[in-house]
């Protein structure tokens, strides 16, 4: 629940709440408060407003997740499924894009440095193992090109995790990653 918490709101909303705590303090002789709020809300006021700057929303599901997958994550799912997920669905901080160190140690970037952007993510049920799809809006990077990174996917996502790339539209890839139950 925390990890659905944006920090930036978080930072504005105290901050400026103390802030104004501390000029309606200010206004009444009130010296104890007028520095709690200057001091304290002040700067979790810019703190705010900085991390607001730099705020990477979390990945929505394109679908809800059945309670058969549920279970059949917690039985089947690796390490990296679990960290890849969560890692989408939480507000990252000073990130361009989610995932943009993988996709760049993948060789996933155009000419000018442009990273495909995750638009959804959602939790299936193939061949009666788990699997975590990622559904990419990748006009800078053809087709061609994830297949060709493929084999490196499958060793970067680690054991026990078998890759599949699809395009079900233009300009969108989904990267399907399937838990191996063997």
């Amino acid at each position: 629940m925390l990890r659905q918490v944006s920090l930036g709101t978080l930072g504005l909303t105290i901050g400026g709440i103390l802030t104004i705590i501390g000029f309606i303090a200010y206004a009444n002789d009130n010296a104890t408060l007028n520095l709690v709020g200057f001091f304290y809300g002040i700067p979790l006021l810019l703190g705010g407003l900085a991390l607001k700057a730099n705020e990477l929303k979390p990945v929505p599901f394109s679908q809800a997740t059945t309670p058969t997958v549920l279970a059949l994550r917690q039985q089947q799912a690796t390490l990296t499924q679990n960290k890849i997920r969560q890692d989408l669905t939480r507000y990252c901080y000073g990130q361009d894009v989610h995932f943009d160190r993988a996709l760049s140690y993948l060789g996933l970037t155009s000419s000018d440095q442009e990273l495909p952007a995750i638009t959804g993510l959602r939790e299936e049920e193939i061949n009666g193992n788990y699997t975590l799809i990622l559904e990419f809006d990748s006009s800078v990077i053809p087709i061609d090109a994830w297949q060709q990174k493929q084999e490196k996917m499958v060793n970067y996502f680690g054991p026990g995790v078998d890759v599949k790339i699809t395009q079900p539209a233009e300009d969108i890839i989904e990267l399907t990653l399937i838990a191996d139950k063997e």
